[in-house]
């Protein structure tokens, strides 16, 4: 026998005991095993990953009083005033400003670096969006809200029975979705800030410009909006893993478009990933995964009806990612998936939480992150810090991929969000207002999900 290998079987056997104890009682693991197992022991256990993007929503905003969370029921203004929060439902009419300016207004800071040191007192300062069409709120504090309890108990019923994370930033401060969602595929988004003038990227043109974002956080040189970034998607095609974007078509027969990140990088837009990878509409995901065709890597947005994003009537935001984790759940791929679920930019919504500053572009503000799984700590809420970056690190390591930039080479890991020591949990149904069979029926909805 090797005396090596029988004291390293033993280390290890110890080690997984320790570590399904204190998993049991809610305590992040120890990181006492080496990482080449730990990464084994994942990639055994998780073949497909579902990243499941959601809108304009802060953690305070939509998980206000989850048992366990770091939340508050007040904020304070730029004179200093407390102002109770309010509930604001998702079917809201009005919208928020959510941009560079907004997030440096909302931080108001007092850092040699705009936006650092934040006092998370200018919220009140926020442009607020309404008109014909979208009434102004009644309310003088209008993002200072939460979302009413009745409209997230899908969202409270998948934190109890998996994990929420309290600890969650957007990697870029901007508070944009076009430059959030390019750092959920690359991890970078070229220092671009806000948001295209027109299109959502490629094919570009004179017209379609995004500015640039300086080291001290001012506006550079605008560029095109469609870059030759190394994706995540790029390293999945090289190792032969498989993958799919889901997004709706825009506005066809006017200005072509896919509300797809991916829209924004070159070689994908022009190559063949375009036709076979990214998919429209997103409610092809449930019939998909029914009909077994779950590529390992899924990206899923929604339409702007099912966003969450305010400003637009509608509150079926809940039950469409219900349904995406129903269809996951009741599949034969619920063994050997992890379903990762966050909302891409904060929306304007009042945080007491102040980002860290990483770098000129980053950290903004807190988002909500959901980690389901059968492997997932059971009604955990995780306070370890995590960015964008963490999303794809946990992606990277389990398909044993490299890193892509800075924000996933700092990030930590969603490791200690699960227990891969523990048989699959039964999966249990996320009660919801609508099924899946309404988002399959649910009339085209060509809208983008969001301009900012």
């Amino acid at each position: 026998m090797n005396c090596k290998a029988s004291r390293y079987g033993i280390f290890v056997g110890t080690a997984l005991f320790l570590i399904s104890c204190m998993a049991g009682k809610g305590l992040a693991p120890p990181t006492v095993l080496p990482a080449r197992f730990l990464q084994a022991h994942r990639s055994e256990k998780i073949q497909h990953i579902v990243i499941v993007i959601q809108e304009n929503r802060s953690l305070n905003d939509l998980f206000y009083g989850f048992p366990g969370a770091r939340t508050v029921a007040y904020g304070y203004d730029t004179a200093n005033k407390k102002i109770p929060l309010k509930p604001v439902g998702l079917e809201a009419k009005w919208d928020l400003a959510h941009n560079s300016n907004g997030f440096l207004l909302a931080c108001n800071g007092v850092g040699s670096v705009p936006g650092t040191d934040c006092r998370m007192n200018g919220f009140n300062r926020e442009r607020v969006n309404c008109g014909p069409g979208h009434p102004c709120p009644k309310n003088s504090h209008p993002q200072y809200a939460y979302v009413p309890h009745t409209e997230t108990q899908p969202y409270f019923e998948m934190a109890r029975q998996y994990v929420l994370a309290d600890e969650m930033f957007a990697s870029d401060f901007d508070a944009s979705s076009f430059v959030s969602h390019q750092y959920i595929i690359a991890g970078q988004a070229s220092s671009t800030v806000n948001y295209p003038d027109t299109n959502w990227g490629c094919p570009g043109g004179k017209a379609d410009k995004i500015y640039t974002v300086t080291q001290s956080r001012g506006f550079g040189k605008p560029i095109t909006a469609c870059f030759e970034n190394t994706t995540l998607a790029d390293e999945l095609d090289t190792a032969g893993i498989s993958w799919a974007y889901y997004a709706i078509t825009i506005n066809p027969g006017a200005v072509p478009g896919t509300w797809s990140a991916y829209q924004a990088i070159r070689h994908i837009y022009s190559g063949p990933d375009w036709a076979k990878d990214i998919i429209s509409p997103p409610a092809q995901f449930l019939n998909d995964v029914s009909k077994g065709r779950l590529r390992s890597v899924t990206w899923v947005t929604p339409t702007l009806a099912n966003s969450d994003h305010s400003g637009y009537g509608s509150k079926t935001g809940p039950s469409w990612v219900a349904s995406l984790v129903n269809a996951v759940g009741k599949s034969k791929y619920w063994k050997s998936t992890a379903i990762l679920i966050f909302w891409d930019d904060y929306g304007g919504w009042f945080d007491a939480q102040a980002p860290n500053y990483v770098d000129y572009d980053g950290l903004g503000l807190r988002l909500p992150l959901l980690v389901i799984s059968p492997y997932a700590l059971k009604g955990r809420v995780s306070h370890t810090h995590y960015e964008h970056g963490s999303l794809l690190r946990f992606v990277e390591d389990t398909f044993g991929l490299g890193r892509l930039s800075a924000s996933d080479k700092r990030a930590n890991s969603i490791d200690d969000c699960f227990d891969f020591t523990q048989p699959p949990r039964k999966f249990v149904p996320i009660p919801a207002k609508y099924d899946q069979s309404y988002f399959l029926r649910q009339p085209l909805d060509l809208r983008p999900p969001d301009t900012e």
